[in-house]
């Protein structure tokens, strides 16, 4: 179990948009998706790099291979990322939209 973070968003917000993110399955992964999207949202807000997520985090590749497939667009669509976030209320969104372009 890890430390919340004042990224996170609560296992409630998160439950309607898990299949949206599964989706886009990658191997199997011996840690809760909630994390690694938690952990997307950490990077996304305090703008660290990749190898400073925090190690209660998954481990950062796992996690950037996600993000990685998470944000790949399809004929000019949203990312499936920004759907996740959009659906997000908007006092928990705020500038993370402005965030994440500028990591791409």
């Amino acid at each position: 179990m890890r430390l919340p973070y004042p990224s996170d968003i609560s296992r409630e917000r998160f439950e309607p948009i898990r299949e949206r993110l599964e989706s886009v399955k990658k191997k199997s992964t011996d840690f809760d998706l909630y994390d690694a999207f938690c952990a997307v949202l950490y990077i996304i807000k305090e703008g660290v790099s990749w190898p400073s997520l925090p190690h209660d985090f998954p481990k950062w590749r796992e996690v950037y291979a996600y993000y990685s497939a998470w944000t790949s667009r399809v004929g000019g669509e949203p990312s499936i990322l920004e759907k996740a976030i959009q659906s997000l209320p908007e006092s928990e969104r705020k500038d993370m939209h402005k965030r994440l372009r500028r990591r791409r």
